[in-house]
């Protein structure tokens, strides 16, 4: 998978590209035209460890005040690289590049208006005149650029794609990766190089489908220039932590990526941290180690009953660490006991199977448990399923009708997989993470290079004492393979401190976040900035508090409207700040109420809710 070197540009004294190393940034959200509130936040995010910090320049005032702030941050010391971000100004854009030393902008909106979401038709003739029109508008900022060494960020948002690229390409990766390629062949028929490309979302499947495809895009017309990385209205919490780490990290895994920013709805220095336990897990150079082909592996069509009575991947328990006597085992599988009925209540975060180390003596109604094949029983257990190693499951006769589990580890031998019959059998492939990142993607490689057809449930084992670090790791390890339909289900596994009941909701959560087994409401929300017209996080916590006894519902909660309606990327419904105070509420792309009081706006959008749901 180590197939992708970007080439070296240097965003003021700092080089970015090759064999570097993976660069860290983040952006503030005060006030630019505040320069003591700007300075004091860009210091903090510096001292957090950034590489860079990004800015907004929503208009020229603003682009202006840079140079103040940029001045004050070098009085006290601070020399870290700024960089402006640009959303529909041109002017603003010509102004901070001749201030800072990266600009960022958005080819949905530089030279095109705000998208309509309306199919528009262009002949051939016509298309080639926006391109032609697109040029006229980039040369100015092209010269501005080169003679100050301004590197240019092209940063592709799924969901604010022109016009234009929509009536061609819909709302997609490819649209994606064909809005970067236009301003690209302007800058090169310029001979303007010093470009980073980003192509982000919220959606963690659509951002690595957009980035691989660009890679593969650029590898074709010998292309190589750096990679941002990020996942765009990741949200705060845990939710922020997993849906970033998803999808940065499965690309860190392959290889991808020259700088990095962990987008949460928090304050901005403390994406830092995230985004350094992400190098730090996949740092540069680490995808040597990997296959060097790309896992093709997929999940057999034939699956076990349990595989078809359940919208997603698996997620199994490992609880074989504690005593089946222990009273509250089942609830560290999200189980929830009823003290009235005296028995145990399966919910949305209950694990489908629980591997445990002995029959119990009493089985608990409605719960699934996976005990070691010798203390299993086919004649008295039709509430268990037997647990194998390859060796003794090739050997015995007595194996359930229903599922059986073939446990087995790096160490296989594949002589003993045989492939069995793929509508009983699960397979759970073990290995530890502090030995190997992927050791899974050579196992399935081997699979699939023996034509043997399982369906895998990848169970990494971590030893994490901290749940952040549990949530980032996890979550950047198994993403890809979930999001590619690779495996079947997870098993996670850790023998630190964080105990078992969180592991099993931390599952639910990577599953949920990279939406490929809904079991709640979802929340995207932006990491705010200096457009942000009201407190995004207090607005967050409203909207989740008043909607959380709700499921299966995607919920945009905005600061501002570049990045709302499109940049919600599918959500049902959005809460957009739309001016100081005021809130949109927005149904789909369509803004049902305009400027609402948002002191009433979490209430409207609730009734808005309910009279679908």
């Amino acid at each position: 998978m180590a197939f992708y070197t970007s080439s070296v540009i240097n965003i003021g004294p700092i080089p970015l590209g090759g064999d570097f190393p993976i660069r860290i940034q983040s952006m503030t959200n005060s006030d630019t035209l505040d320069t003591k509130a700007s300075v004091a936040q860009c210091i903090r995010i510096i001292e957090a460890g950034a590489d860079f910090v990004r800015l907004t320049a929503q208009g020229i005032r603003e682009a202006e005040n840079l140079a103040v702030i940029k001045k004050e941050l070098r009085k006290s010391g601070y020399y870290t690289p700024l960089i402006a971000d640009i959303h529909f100004n041109p002017a603003a854009a010509e102004i901070a590049a001749r201030l800072v030393e990266k600009v960022r902008i958005n080819p949905g909106n530089y030279a095109d208006k705000r998208a309509s979401f309306e199919i528009k038709e262009f002949t051939d003739r016509e298309y080639e005149e926006e391109l032609e029109r697109i040029h006229t508008k980039l040369f100015p900022l092209i010269n501005i650029c080169r003679e100050n060494k301004t590197v240019i960020r092209i940063g592709i948002n799924h969901g604010s794609l022109s016009d234009r690229i929509m009536t061609r390409f819909g709302n997609t990766p490819e649209g994606m990766v064909f809005s970067a390629l236009e301003f690209i062949r302007v800058f090169r028929s310029e001979n303007f190089e010093d470009l980073v490309l980003s192509m982000k979302s919220s959606d963690t499947a659509v951002m690595i489908q957009a980035t691989r495809l660009l890679v593969k895009m650029m590898q074709s017309e010998h292309l190589s220039y750096p990679l941002h990385l990020g996942v765009t209205e990741a949200g705060e919490g845990e939710d922020g932590r997993i849906r970033s780490a998803a999808g940065i990290g499965a690309l860190l895994a392959e290889g991808i990526g020259d700088t990095i920013r962990v987008s949460l709805s928090e304050d901005p220095e403390k994406e830092i941290p995230v985004a350094q336990q992400l190098v730090d897990f996949y740092p540069r150079g680490i995808s040597a180690k990997s296959p060097p082909e790309m896992v093709t592996f997929k999940t057999p069509s034939v699956k076990p009953e349990i595989l078809k009575s359940v919208n997603g991947p698996l997620v199994i328990s490992d609880l074989t660490s504690f005593p089946v006597s222990r009273t509250d085992i089942y609830e560290h599988a999200g189980f929830i006991y009823d003290p009235v009925s005296l028995q145990l209540r399966k919910t949305d975060g209950s694990a489908d199977l629980i591997l445990i180390n002995n029959r119990p003596d009493k089985i608990p109604e409605n719960v699934p448990l996976l005990v070691p094949e010798t203390n299993w029983n086919e004649k008295e257990d039709n509430k268990t399923y037997p647990v194998f190693s390859p060796e003794t499951f090739s050997e015995t006769v007595t194996k359930s009708g229903k599922l059986n589990i073939l446990i087995t580890d790096p160490s296989v031998n594949n002589a003993y997989l045989e492939t069995p019959d793929t509508d009983t059998t699960l397979l759970i492939f073990s290995f530890d993470t502090e030995k190997s990142l992927y050791e899974a993607d050579y196992f399935l490689n081997s699979l699939e290079k023996n034509n043997l057809r399982f369906n895998v449930i990848l169970s990494p084992l971590f030893h994490e004492n901290n749940l952040e670090a549990l949530q980032i790791k996890a979550s950047a390890l198994l993403g890809r393979y979930v999001l590619d339909k690779r495996i079947a289900g997870i098993c996670i596994r850790n023998t630190g401190q964080v105990e078992c009941k969180t592991v099993t909701t931390l599952s639910f959560s990577i599953l949920q976040c990279t939406e490929t087994r809904i079991t709640r409401t979802m929340y995207l929300s932006c990491p705010t900035c200096g457009r942000t017209k009201f407190n995004l996080q207090e607005s967050v916590r409203k909207v989740k508090e008043a909607t959380g006894h709700l499921k299966g519902l995607k919920i945009a909660i905005m600061g501002c409207i570049v990045n709302g309606p499109g940049e919600m990327a599918g959500a049902d419904y959005g809460y957009v700040g739309a001016a100081a105070g005021k809130v949109h509420i927005y149904k789909g792309t369509i803004p049902v109420l305009k400027n609402v009081p948002e002191e009433v706006a979490v209430k409207e959008l609730l009734k808005v809710i309910e009279k679908d749901y």
